[in-house]
């Protein structure tokens, strides 16, 4: 996956859920299951949250040519980098990603969540670290 921009997806984005089709169909060039370190949260609004933490997080690592996804999904997560952290829902960043075996997968962009704003949504824990629709 090198040189690619990579994403690591773990809620709407994955492969089979709902935003999948519209933001990353026929635009990924790989994707691999992958793990990423933070504290997955459900939220009663019907997606989930990741925050910083050291819990296996279990999502899928995408990777795409075009620079121009950024932007997309910028919007879809209501990201500004130009806004404080505490005015945007999710904020991007880059983390460590893993494979099943704990081998290192590389950098990737993720969207976080902070812990005020999970809780301000009623967020409710995943100790499996894995999200899927219902």
């Amino acid at each position: 996956m090198l040189n690619k921009l990579r994403v690591f997806v773990y809620g709407t984005l994955k492969p089979g859920e709902i935003n999948y089709n519209h933001y990353c169909a026929g635009k990924v060039v790989e994707e691999r299951n992958a793990i990423a370190f933070g504290k997955l949260f459900s939220l009663p609004i019907g997606y989930p949250a990741m925050t910083v933490g050291d819990e296996p997080v279990r999502g899928c690592l995408l990777a795409f040519t075009n620079a121009a996804i950024l932007s997309a999904l910028d919007s879809l997560e209501d990201y500004d980098p130009n806004r404080p952290v505490a005015q945007n829902l999710y904020n991007r960043q880059q983390i460590e990603t893993f494979d099943s075996t704990s081998q290192p997968l590389g950098l990737a962009w993720v969207y976080l969540m902070t812990c005020e704003r999970v809780q301000q949504l009623g967020g409710t824990w995943l100790p499996n670290g894995n999200w899927r629709s219902l």
